[in-house]
């Protein structure tokens, strides 16, 4: 069965995501935005064998250690989509401009497209390509658990930003009711930040696309 535990890093408070195969207990992190002592530590403490890097885009809150924990424990960084490129080049910029450590840039061992699968133990996830927060953001979906990684694309009661460089508010809004409200209104998403919700809830509820 599938497993994750959200740990809260970097002064953004981004919920990066340690998801794990309870049968090998082999395990991917999501988004390791900074702090990697303290994902580490919880890997650790929940005897996990940390295999790949999953980034939903690239962001300084979600990849700023993207590259640095590659290096580290020699794991392969999968995804986002190659809309995201120039985010990755500028990392050493974004954490100089935001207050980070120095983060560096990188190229993924793969790029990920709508319709892709990803694997970790025996537990596969489906990926989405929801394009508008960045052009190259994707999500994590995991029917078997009725849950999604959605990183910036949705949050409770709001959604992501669109004024960032190559942000689009039509392509975000379409990202959500075309690709998200298919998995099913009891499907929980964990967000970058914030608390989880459910699609359905969001559908209802959210100002920004409730009722779409």
């Amino acid at each position: 069965m599938l497993h994750y535990h959200t740990v809260p890093v970097t002064p953004f408070a981004q919920n990066c995501s340690l998801l794990w195969c309870d049968q090998t207990m082999q395990a991917a992190v999501i988004d390791p935005g900074g702090d990697l002592d303290h994902v580490l530590a919880q890997a650790k403490q929940r005897g996990l064998a940390l295999k790949a890097i999953w980034l939903t885009h690239a962001h300084i809150d979600h990849a700023g250690g993207a590259g640095e924990l590659a290096e580290r424990l020699q794991l392969p960084i999968i995804g986002p989509q190659e809309g995201d490129q120039f985010w990755i080049d500028g990392l050493p910029q974004q954490s100089a401009m935001f207050g980070f450590p120095p983060a560096r840039a990188f190229t993924p061992t793969r790029w990920l497209h709508d319709g892709d699968e990803v694997t970790i133990g025996h537990e596969t996830l489906r990926v989405r390509h929801c394009p508008g927060h960045t052009p190259g953001h994707v999500v994590f979906h995991a029917p078997q658990i009725e849950r999604c990684f959605v990183g910036d694309v949705l949050f409770a009661g709001s959604i992501g930003r669109t004024d960032f460089p190559q942000g689009n508010h039509q392509q975000l809004i379409d990202s959500i009711t075309q690709r998200l409200w298919p998995m099913g209104d009891g499907t929980v998403f964990i967000p970058g930040h914030g608390p989880e919700s459910s699609f359905g809830q969001e559908r209802r509820t959210n100002p920004f696309v409730g009722g779409t």
